[in-house]
């Protein structure tokens, strides 16, 4: 079987646009951690996340989105969310399922789940906020959109989003 390209920044943004979904995208050096990006970012407004690609024990995939300083305990996790034993998927997978690289995790690499493998789990808290702040599938920049906008764009993704209080 051909497997198809990953969608690219641009396909994103086009997306996006094709959607009506208002965005702001802000360039950076490519950043690797929470840390990283915290040092970067400047006064940057708005959440800012960290994005966990799981796996349970079962195959399960899971993208949960939470706000950047959350502490997760993935035993406790894996009640909340209904899995059995989660752990970190494993990079190629990630590339795989998503058509992205570690440390570019992102909601928006939804845009590449076409067969609607991963569930995604976004934090409560983190959807009172706005602006809301993810990676555009590359680390080296970062882009503003709001929680309804965010939703707007998982579901044209064919995904519905579970919000919890993580």
């Amino acid at each position: 079987m051909l497997r198809r390209m990953p969608c690219s920044r641009n396909d994103l943004m086009a997306r996006l646009e094709a959607l009506g979904i208002a965005t702001t995208t802000h360039e950076h050096p490519p950043v690797y951690t929470v840390e990283e990006a915290k040092a970067l970012r400047g006064e940057l407004a708005g959440a800012h996340s960290k994005n966990l690609f799981l796996k349970d024990k079962k195959g399960a995939l899971f993208l949960v989105v939470t706000l950047e300083d959350r502490a997760i305990d993935l035993k406790a996790l894996r009640h909340v969310i209904g899995a059995k034993q989660l752990s970190f998927g494993k990079p190629e997978l990630l590339l795989d399922v998503l058509g992205i690289e570690p440390g570019a995790v992102t909601p928006f690499a939804l845009i590449n789940d076409t067969e609607h493998r991963v569930r995604v789990v976004l934090d409560a808290e983190m959807m009172q906020m706005a602006p809301l702040n993810y990676h555009p599938l590359d680390n080296a920049a970062t882009t503003s959109i709001s929680p309804e906008g965010l939703l707007a764009f998982i579901r044209d993704c064919g995904h519905e989003p579970t919000v919890l209080a993580l």
